[in-house]
């Protein structure tokens, strides 16, 4: 079991903060004239108050993802998706211009840019050629200013699962936080480690709600984690950073739960049906295995298959100039009538 103490990771600046305290911390009920809103209401007619501020701390909404991912609400924050989270974990463990995060590419592009936006040193350790995580040179690379490690899973762009004895063996090895991005995880068949963050109290885990639920348009994101680490990230965020029309939509989602597990099924299936197909062009290389709503497939002249697709009106992702994903497209799951048309475009493409 790790001993981490997450308050000695913490800056000092921010063990010291004293928050924001806004007008809806203190009243959200009554004849309200505390915090300069119109009282006259909004230009926008709905049911939801919307001259009114929202609810800062969000605890309905909590309520129900917490109850939903088998975690307490005290292992909840909601965050503007999960590119907020990112930030505040770096503005809250690392300290600008010393502090340093590691990395595992191929993987997703915002852990080093919110690292370069915050002045965050930046260390990488590839993926195996399988793209698996490699533990021991993690920890290798590993320094006392090393405060952050991000880990993707289902990873994007490679689609596959990292092993969970993997996941388990860095929560224990690793000296700071270890940050574990579950975008996808409702494609996939691995558990997800949300309910691991009450036996590692430096383990935080990243979920949203633009992926499986089809809400990418709302831009809600989740991180759980042990109070601790919650209670500074609710210190440091803005004080309304989730809106009531995000809080409304994400909360009705709850009601269509059947929804989204057919979708989730589709896709599946759906992904399944465009490997099957991939693989049987001559011009694919190899498909690689997906536990996410995407695929990763080498073929020959990717930049160039990549390019005559747009022409066509297909979009894909050009991923070769990754590491280990040389000649590689990463292409998502559409519905049926898409992958159809895509097959056909690349068909038509490669010849």
């Amino acid at each position: 079991m790790p001993t981490t103490n997450i308050h000695s990771l913490v800056r000092e600046n921010i063990r010291n903060l004293t928050p924001y305290r806004s007008a809806r911390d203190d009243f959200d009920s009554g004849i309200l004239l505390d915090a300069n809103e119109n009282s006259f209401g909004s230009t926008v007619r709905n049911q939801l108050d919307l001259h009114r501020y929202p609810d800062p701390t969000q605890d309905e909404l909590r309520e129900v993802i917490a109850g939903y991912r088998g975690v307490d609400v005290d292992n909840l924050f909601l965050g503007v998706g999960s590119d907020e989270p990112i930030d505040l974990l770096m503005r809250i463990f690392c300290e600008p211009g010393q502090d340093s995060i590691i990395i595992t590419p191929p993987t997703y592009g915002m852990y080093k840019v919110s690292a370069n936006i915050n002045n965050v040193g930046v260390k990488e350790v590839l993926l195996s050629e399988r793209f698996q995580l490699q533990p021991d040179k993690i920890k290798e690379a590993a320094d006392d200013t090393t405060k952050l490690l991000f880990l993707c899973s289902p990873n994007n762009p490679t689609a596959n699962d990292m092993k969970r004895t993997d996941l388990l063996k860095l929560c224990t090895s690793f000296p700071g936080i270890v940050v574990v991005d579950e975008a996808y995880i409702d494609f996939s068949k691995q558990e997800s480690m949300a309910e691991m963050v009450q036996q590692y109290p430096n383990l935080v885990v990243l979920q949203t709600f633009s992926k499986a639920f089809g809400l990418a348009g709302i831009r809600l994101g989740v991180a759980i984690a042990n109070p601790e680490i919650i209670s500074f990230m609710m210190r440091v965020k803005a004080p309304y950073n989730i809106n009531k029309l995000t809080a409304d939509t994400a909360l009705k989602a709850f009601d269509n739960r059947e929804l989204l597990k057919f979708n989730i099924k589709k896709i599946r299936e759906e992904r399944q049906y465009v490997a099957e197909q991939l693989e049987h062009s001559d011009a694919v290389e190899k498909v690689y295995p997906s536990n996410a709503n995407f695929l990763l497939f080498k073929i020959k002249r990717a930049k160039e298959v990549y390019e005559n697709l747009a022409k066509l009106g297909v979009i894909v992702r050009y991923r070769g100039n990754e590491p280990h994903c040389e000649n590689c497209l990463r292409v998502t799951i559409g519905m049926p009538d898409e992958n159809v048309k895509f097959l056909r475009a690349l068909k038509d493409v490669v010849g």
